[in-house]
């Protein structure tokens, strides 16, 4: 008989990834971590979850019709599968650019922000606790799933990540940091770390002396940017030139 599944809680082993989307995007990029697949009686036989069940049979991953679970995992009515997986950490790059998230506590900004940063090919992700919890279904269906195709780690301070990865070239996005965006991405050192403070207080002060202050300008009408806002414009503007250089290729 299998486990009675719990609703979700940030000390569980387990995690749930819910809707179509997340959990393709689960069995794409992590599917030894798939632990069951929970479908709603009122999607069986549709086009998505019968290509779920099918991905899942083929990996020997149990499914069932669980439409309370999926209303508890879910907190909404059109949640028609979701898959339960097993958490798990990652090892940064010591080489690829990184974007570190200093204690972020809104859910659906940081699933927003990963999406983002997986979009301009930023998969390296640092989280400074205390934080937003990474796993949490809100998280992940922000995300739509992205997060399961990155590598994300956190750090219980920044001088512990700092001391980890102490090559990366820092840029912490501040409102008076001294260099607007343009410039700060016009030749980024490499590697090169993006560092972005908590949605309500920012970075602290002292971080304008860890490496080179950046600004996003921006119209006076408003005092900031929303945290995934500023994660996608910084993350497009750092990256930019090598997308548009690999457009080139492929037009040539």
């Amino acid at each position: 008989m299998m486990t009675k599944l719990a609703p979700y809680k940030r000390d569980l082993p387990y995690a749930y990834a819910p809707g179509i989307a997340p959990s393709h995007a689960l069995l794409d990029a992590r599917p030894g971590a798939a632990r069951r697949l929970l479908v709603h009686s009122s999607a069986e036989g549709s086009e998505g979850v019968t290509a779920l069940r099918a991905r899942c049979e083929a990996l020997r991953v149990r499914a069932e019709v669980a439409d309370h679970a999926l209303s508890r995992v879910s907190r909404k009515e059109n949640c028609f599968a979701a898959i339960v997986f097993d958490k798990y950490e990652s090892t940064l790059s010591g080489e690829a650019p990184h974007v570190v998230l200093h204690q972020p506590s809104d859910m659906g900004n940081l699933g927003t922000a990963l999406r983002a940063c997986l979009g301009f090919g930023l998969i390296d992700i640092a989280i400074i606790r205390p934080s937003a919890d990474l796993f949490d279904p809100r998280v992940v269906r922000a995300s739509m799933g992205a997060l399961f195709a990155m590598r994300a780690a956190h750090f219980d301070s920044f001088d512990a990540y700092r001391a980890a990865y102490p090559n990366h070239a820092l840029y912490p996005f501040m409102l008076d940091g001294a260099l607007p965006l343009s410039r700060a991405a016009e030749r980024p050192e490499a590697p090169f770390a993006l560092v972005f403070g908590n949605e309500a207080t920012g970075l602290p002060a002292h971080f304008a002396a860890v490496g080179q202050a950046v600004r996003i300008p921006h119209g006076g009408q408003i005092d900031s940017l929303n945290l995934s806002v500023a994660v996608s414009i910084a993350a497009y503007a750092f990256t930019a030139r090598q997308f548009e250089e690999h457009s080139v290729l492929k037009e040539e």
